[in-house]
């Protein structure tokens, strides 16, 4: 018995993981899911953002799918999924962007997977407020030891990049590049003008890529990759990148292939991973039955080839195409013509197809 924790979330969260539990059931795993509350949700039913037990289960278990969840509005609050994973180490951020027959798009054969440095960066936190005493102590200090000087009625965000967790990201790129047949790994970085945290970034990833010369190792300035991708995405295969570039990157990497509706999201550290749509939970369309599940399921497939489970997610992954291709079944978003089916009725052809690719 495989046992995962299950995190539905907020919003739209419980439409597609339900739609995704639906999916991975049809491929005969014996699974025992430990379904726990988070977000909104969780704070209205507990008062507080996580329910007791989750991350124990999620250390215990190794393994998450969870669907969108949203940090309520308010002072003290920051991003409840960048909090999940520092406390849990989810260092890598994997996000594949690759197009499916079927999804409406202005590109055909892409095929890019993001890998995002997911724990330090910009998303640290590490942030002062304007006119508070820490802030002018911090812009009298940094004053003192440079000659580019702050305004003092600045607000300041700190943007560490250290040489364990760079390393750590970079090799675990190339790994990834190596376990996936992929034949190239490009660093993406603003290192021509920020020499001392992308400069440190970029100087780990050539150190490293002598490590592995069966994959190509380039670089590109993350405004000059967005221009590229736009250009011609198929000269792209793994992209390697610090956490706010590859925030951003992912979501364009998503705008190639239909959008965030067919866009999974894997956060992985040594020994846990969590799965996730990259997209947020759309309050508005909750309870709607009509959202599109693919992204939710797509990630639920990376779940089982994380697990070793290669013939389901195979399986799985194939059904998903099959579906979209055929264009019978899908939802309102990518429906070319005639009437679109609801999340539900789209996941349970799915599941009804993946029988068939086992």
């Amino acid at each position: 018995m495989i046992k995962i924790t299950l995190i539905p979330g907020d919003g739209i969260g419980p439409e597609v993981i339900e739609a995704s539990k639906i999916c991975v059931e049809a491929t005969g795993l014996d699974i025992e899911w430990e379904k726990f509350d988070a977000g909104e949700v969780s704070l209205k039913k507990y008062g507080t953002l996580f329910e007791e037990g989750v991350f124990e289960s999620i250390k215990r278990n190794k393994v998450a799918l969870k669907g969108p969840i949203i940090t309520p509005v308010g002072e003290g609050y920051r991003s409840l999924n960048v909090l999940l994973r520092q406390k849990l180490n989810l260092y890598a951020c994997v996000r594949p962007a690759k197009f499916i027959e079927g999804v409406p798009s202005s590109y055909k054969d892409v095929d890019i997977v993001v890998i995002r440095e997911n724990t330090e960066g910009l998303y640290k936190g590490v942030e002062f407020e304007v006119n508070t005493p820490s802030c002018k102590e911090v812009i009298e200090k940094l004053n003192a030891l440079s000659e580019n000087k702050i305004s003092l009625d600045s607000g300041i965000s700190i943007k560490p990049i250290s040489i364990s967790a760079a390393s750590r990201i970079i090799r675990f790129a190339f790994k990834f590049c190596m376990d996936n047949g992929r034949r190239k790994l490009t660093c993406v970085h603003k290192a021509n003008i920020m020499k001392y945290t992308d400069g440190l970034f970029l100087k780990i990833f050539y150190e490293i890529a002598k490590e592995f010369p069966a994959i190509q190792a380039q670089d590109v300035i993350v405004d000059n990759l967005c221009m590229q991708l736009v250009k011609k995405p198929q000269n792209f295969d793994c992209l390697v990148l610090p956490n706010l570039y590859g925030d951003i990157v992912s979501d364009l990497c998503a705008g190639l292939v239909g959008g965030l509706g067919v866009a999974p999201g894997a956060n992985i550290g040594d020994d846990i991973g969590v799965f996730e749509p990259v997209h947020g939970a759309a309050p508005k369309y909750a309870g709607k039955d009509k959202v599109n599940p693919t992204a939710c399921i797509l990630s639920a497939v990376l779940m089982l080839k994380f697990l070793g489970k290669t013939k389901e997610a195979t399986a799985l992954e194939k059904a998903v195409c099959e579906v979209i291709k055929e264009g019978r079944y899908v939802t309102y978003d990518i429906k070319l013509s005639g009437e679109p089916v609801g999340t539900l009725r789209m996941a349970e052809e799915i599941a009804k197809r993946v029988k068939e690719f086992l």
